[in-house]
């Protein structure tokens, strides 16, 4: 045997969309159901192990026999079930080493993270049977007693033998569309490289990270008390029924002599400014209201495995434009941030449970609760929490890819890349609190907002009007930042140039490094990494301005297949991303055995033996991979007893 497709049927009570799958296992009524195999790409067979059947020693001696090659969709979910059927405890899982993800394939490509989806791209003959949701339904999650069902809680097999027959037939067909994709997809193997950092990946799900509990539970308790008195004070000054209904608010307001169309965060925050003492005081409890975090929580109690520890956070190749990864579960990528000096102490308070305290000391409970989220990620007993990440990533990748030489002195030199910017697109020295001090600012936004090929409307959904700056002297800022950066305006229009010409002409071109290439229908950006980037079907369609640019098919903003356009500066946004993702690809394979428990965007966060050395880390974080030649890179870090933003 030298290969294994899998595929399994499963039931637990637990939720899996909101417990993940570390979390689903450790259900006491988890069961395997119905487990589907080829071997070595021959027939597909089913054992019904609801039913008796057992399966082949064979089959169960190569799950862990890493000379043969594990193959399933999302084998993420396959591999831990799995070892909870072989007996491994909490926190022990069969080795990813010999396990391979036809869904990371089919990401590597560009393609949905669906097996529906990939099976309809590829216009595969044996498609996902559409009636699996209500078959899983049916068989995998708990019912709703009824007097219909003689109040029972779970469907067997018994209930509804035809339905039994048809779950069996859809789990074949799951594997059929699985070794379909595979055989679709050979002509673009993936790189060894890729599933190394694959089985990294897997290794650092596993671990998890270890949450404070009694942080957690007590935050959704004060949550719920801060809720119910600001509901109440609200219901005081308001006299509505619910004063948590926009509709009834905005009538309230208007009654008052306030109109507004909406009630988002921004502009609850402009009416505050000049609102009457009365209504200033009703549109802060619902600041206060809006700011209430405690999802993050529920999510950490809902995840949180029996030994303490949240696993199965991070989705490999989430993000298929890019390669970067996704959130999963507790979202790691979009943590508030925190801003509070005591935060130590604010967090003992609620560890606590002292909810007067906290609201006499910090006033607004919401928006302290809120900056703790991050606090809830702790190291185990004896160790500690080493966090470092890199200094300025995406501008140091794209001034090394485009060749703008004075950002590269900045960098060279320990400069701030802010003040440098301001400085070059003002013509005169900027000092963070010194000389020119206030133009750092100017800098900072337009360097965050125009190197994708933003303009005015980049900066005002970076915030410019909100930190002070005029509406007439945005054009003037992206102007100047342009001039202050051509070489990176170059590399825009040359990587538009070398796409266009590659999927025009079906030729293979380079520029700066990168090349365009075309083959059976896909576009391929391959970057100094060596990894490629896919594009589907691309071909030379209609901007909205009427200009010429690449369209190709992919994952839109409102999650549908659909034709996507890009052009040069998108492109570059695309190229610089997945770039600094591989260095800390990089980075994280030089750490892999420093116990890895987080990374989120450019962090790496390690659960630290005491004895472990936070200059070490970060020196080696900091170091250049080989095909990364004249990139300066840099990182910083520090040591905490609790996950923070230093």
């Amino acid at each position: 045997m030298k290969s294994l497709s899998i595929d399994i049927e499963t039931y637990s009570s637990a939720n899996l969309a909101k417990s993940g799958v570390y979390r689903y296992v450790e259900s006491p009524d988890f069961e395997i159901l119905l487990f589907g195999y080829s071997v070595d790409g021959g027939e597909v067979q089913v054992v019904d192990l609801t039913s008796g059947e057992k399966l082949p020693s064979d089959v169960i001696t190569a799950l862990t026999d890493e000379t043969v090659i594990k193959w399933a969709f999302n084998a993420n979910f396959e591999r831990i079930c799995l070892s909870r059927f072989l007996g491994l405890p909490t926190g022990k899982y069969i080795n990813p080493a010999s396990w391979k993800c036809s869904m990371v394939w089919a990401a590597t490509m560009g393609l949905p993270l669906s097996l529906e989806g990939v099976g309809s791209v590829l216009k595969l003959d044996k498609q996902k049977l559409t009636e699996g949701k209500d078959l899983i339904k049916y068989f995998s999650q708990p019912c709703a007693p009824t007097k219909s069902n003689g109040q029972r809680t779970r469907n067997h097999l018994y209930h509804a033998p035809d339905k039994w027959s048809a779950f069996k037939k859809y789990n074949i067909r799951d594997i059929e569309t699985e070794m379909s994709i595979q055989e679709k997809l050979t002509r673009f193997p993936v790189q060894d490289s890729i599933w190394d950092e694959y089985h990294l990946d897997q290794e650092i799900n596993d671990r998890g990270v270890a949450l404070d509990m009694t942080l957690v539970q007590e935050a959704i308790a004060m949550d719920g008390r801060s809720r119910s008195e600001l509901t109440t004070a609200m219901k005081h000054l308001t006299e509505l029924d619910n004063p948590n209904s926009v509709q009834q608010m905005k009538q309230w307001l208007a009654d008052n002599g306030m109109e507004t169309d909406t009630l988002g965060k921004k502009i609850v925050a402009e009416l505050l400014k000049t609102a009457p003492l009365d209504l200033a005081d009703v549109l802060s409890l619902r600041q206060q209201l809006a700011k209430s975090s405690v999802r993050k929580y529920q999510a950490m109690e809902n995840a949180v495995c029996t030994d303490g520890r949240a696993r199965g956070m991070f989705q490999f190749f989430g993000a298929n434009r890019t390669g970067r990864w996704a959130g999963r579960l507790i979202q790691m990528q979009n943590l508030p941030q925190n801003h509070l000096e005591d935060l130590a102490e604010a967090r003992a308070l609620v560890r606590f449970g002292d909810f007067d305290a906290l609201e006499m000391l910090y006033e607004d409970v919401p928006d302290t609760l809120s900056q703790l989220i991050r606090t809830a990620f702790v190291p185990k007993a004896g160790a500690r929490l080493i966090v470092s990440d890199f200094s300025a990533i995406e501008a140091r990748v794209i001034a090394w890819m485009a060749g703008e030489e004075w950002r590269q002195d900045v960098f060279a030199k320990g400069g701030d890349i802010y003040c440098a910017s301001a400085s070059q697109m003002f013509k005169v020295p900027v000092e963070k609190h010194g000389i020119n001090g206030h133009l750092r600012q100017k800098g900072k936004i337009a360097e965050l907002a125009l190197g994708y090929g933003g303009s005015v409307g980049a900066l005002k959904a970076m915030g410019a009007l909100d930190m002070g700056l005029e509406e007439d002297e945005l054009p003037q800022l992206v102007d100047a930042w342009r001039q202050a950066n051509p070489c990176i305006v170059k590399f825009w229009w040359d990587v538009d140039k070398a796409a266009m010409e590659a999927v025009r002409y079906k030729r293979t071109n380079s520029t700066h490094g990168i090349t365009f290439s075309c083959q059976s229908g896909m576009l391929f950006i391959t970057l100094p990494s060596g990894r490629r980037l896919a594009y589907v079907k691309p071909r030379i369609g209609e901007n909205k301005f009427g200009g010429q640019c690449i369209t190709y098919e992919g994952v839109g903003a409102t999650k549908k297949w659909e034709r996507l356009d890009s052009y040069g500066p998108k492109f570059v946004e695309n190229i610089v991303q997945a770039t600094a993702r591989d260095i800390l690809c990089n980075a994280m394979q030089t750490l892999q055995h420093c116990s890895i428990v987080m990374h989120v965007h450019d962090e790496i966060v390690i659960e630290a033996d005491p004895r472990m050395s936070l200059k070490a880390v970060c020196e080696q974080m900091g170091r250049t991979p080989s095909w990364a030649k004249g990139l300066l890179l840099r990182a910083d870090g520090y040591e905490t007893d609790f996950y923070k933003k230093d």
